[in-house]
C-alpha cells in the first residue's frame, strides 16, 4: 500500500485514489489545504495498484514523446480570445477542436466562493471558464474516474493541468484508453495551498467589508501582459459593494507557500509528460520582437508527441505562429524546480499557531515589513541600474 512519510514525494495528483478498487485510499488535506493519501488498512487487499500508478518520480512515461519537443511562439488571432485569455490563447483552438468533434474538455475553474477546482466541459461556454491562470493546487475530486469514464464512451477528450496532474492522469487511464487522450500540460513554477487562498479572500471581505464577486489572478488588461518587471503579478478584485476593481500585489507567487513535492518536482525539464505543453513566452522580446511588442501577451507552445503535432497541425490556421530554437525557450521552471523558501517551514508553523494573516506579516508578505522590504528591493535596483550606466 501507498504511505507518505516524506510530503515532497508526493504531488497530490490522486491517482492512487482514483485506482483503488476497493476505495480504500482517500485524498487528505494538511494544514495548509494540500492533499496527500490516506489508506484504509481495513479495506486494503495489498494489490499494489497504488504504489504502481504513483508518477511523481523520473520513471514517469515518456514513450510517446518525439525525440525532442518543436516549440513555437503563437497568438490566436481571435483578439477577443488574446485579450481574455491569459498570453496568446493557446488552449482556445485545440479545446474548440476537441469540443467540435462531440468530446470533452476538463481545465481548471471555481467551484463555491472562487475554491479552485477541475471541471467538466462539453460547450465552448462552459469551457471559457478554464481561461486565466490560476495559481492555486486544484481540487482534483473524482475527476480523474470521470475522464476515464467519457473516454470508455469513447469520447475524444482533452485535459489541461500540471505536468503532475497529465503525469497521474497518463499512468491511471493506461495505453488503451490513452489513445483518444490529449493532454496539455503548463509550465508550471509551483503551486500555493488551497486553505491560504480561501483565507486570502476572507481577509479581504473583511477589510474591505464586502463580499468578493470577482476574481482574477492576473488581469493583463489593467496591467499589460509582461509584468514581469514588476514586484510580483497582481490579483484583481470585485467587490459587491464598491465601485470598478481593486489590484493587490501577494504571494501566491511566492514560493514561501508552495506544496513541498514543487521544490524537488521531476517535470521541470523538456521532456514533458503531455503531448502539448503551453505557457506564457518570456523572452519573446530576444526572440522575436516585433510579435509580442504590443504588449498583449504571446503563447509559448511545445509539442512533445505525435498525436500533438497532429492535433497543432489541425489547428494551426487559427494561430498567428512562428517556430523557435528549444534553446532560446528555456525558462525556469524548464530547466529545474524552484528553490526551496529558506523560510517554507516557518511560514507553515506560524500559520498553524496563529492563522494566515500572523504568518503573511511575520514573514514579510505583507503590512509594514513587506513594504520595507518593497522600499529596499527599489533602492537596489536603482543602485543597480546606476552601476551599469556608469
Amino acid at each position: 500500500m501507498i504511505h507518505i512519510s516524506d510530503p515532497s514525494a508526493c504531488c497530490g495528483c490522486t491517482a492512487c485514489a482514483a485506482i483503488c478498487p476497493r476505495d480504500a485510499i482517500t485524498m487528505e488535506p494538511d494544514a495548509l489545504g494540500f492533499v496527500y493519501p490516506k489508506v484504509n488498512e481495513d479495506l486494503c487487499v495489498e494489490c499494489g495498484l497504488c504504489e504502481k500508478v504513483c508518477s511523481f518520480n523520473d520513471r514517469y512515461d515518456t514513450s510517446l514523446n518525439l525525440p525532442r519537443p518543436l516549440a513555437y511562439g503563437a497568438r490566436h488571432k481571435d483578439i477577443n480570445q488574446v485579450e481574455t485569455s491569459q498570453s496568446g490563447a493557446a488552449f482556445i483552438a485545440p479545446s474548440d477542436y476537441i469540443l467540435e468533434q462531440g468530446g470533452v474538455v476538463f481545465g481548471v475553474g471555481y467551484n463555491d466562493h472562487f475554491r479552485v477546482c477541475h471541471k467538466r466541459a462539453t460547450t465552448k461556454e462552459e469551457r471559457d471558464e478554464f481561461k486565466g491562470s490560476k495559481y492555486v493546487q486544484s481540487d482534483m475530486s473524482t475527476i480523474f474516474r470521470q475522464v476515464k469514464r467519457d473516454l470508455q464512451a469513447g469520447l475524444p477528450v482533452l485535459f489541461s493541468g500540471t505536468p503532475c496532474q497529465t503525469a497521474g492522469l497518463n499512468a491511471y487511464v493506461g495505453k488503451r484508453l490513452r489513445e483518444h487522450l490529449t493532454l496539455v500540460d503548463i509550465v508550471c513554477h509551483g503551486v500555493p495551498g488551497p486553505y491560504l487562498w480561501r483565507d486570502y479572500l476572507a481577509y479581504l471581505e473583511i477589510k474591505h467589508k464586502s463580499p468578493i464577486v470577482w476574481v482574477n489572478f492576473r488581469d493583463k488588461q489593467l496591467h499589460g501582459w509582461d509584468q514581469r518587471e514588476r514586484d510580483s503579478y497582481v490579483e484583481i478584485f470585485k467587490f459587491l459593494k464598491k465601485e470598478g476593481k481593486i489590484s493587490f500585489r501577494f504571494i501566491f507567487y511566492n514560493t514561501i507557500m508552495f506544496r513541498h513535492s514543487c521544490s524537488v518536482c521531476h517535470y521541470c525539464n523538456t521532456r514533458r509528460p503531455s503531448d502539448i505543453t503551453i505557457a506564457d513566452f518570456w523572452g519573446i522580446e530576444n526572440v522575436n520582437p516585433e510579435f509580442g511588442k504590443d504588449n498583449k501577451g504571446v503563447s509559448l507552445i511545445l509539442i512533445n508527441t505525435p498525436k500533438g503535432a497532429d492535433l497543432f497541425e489541425a489547428v494551426k490556421d487559427k494561430f498567428n505562429y512562428f517556430p523557435a530554437e528549444l534553446e532560446n525557450v528555456l525558462q525556469g521552471s524548464l530547466c529545474k524546480p524552484h528553490d526551496v523558501h529558506p523560510h517554507r517551514m516557518n511560514f507553515e508553523k506560524d500559520y498553524i499557531a496563529r492563522g494566515f494573516e500572523y504568518a503573511c506579516k511575520r514573514n514579510a508578505l505583507m503590512g509594514r515589513r513587506y513594504y520595507e522590504q518593497k522600499v529596499i528591493r527599489k533602492l537596489r535596483k536603482l543602485k543597480k541600474k546606476l552601476f551599469s550606466k556608469s
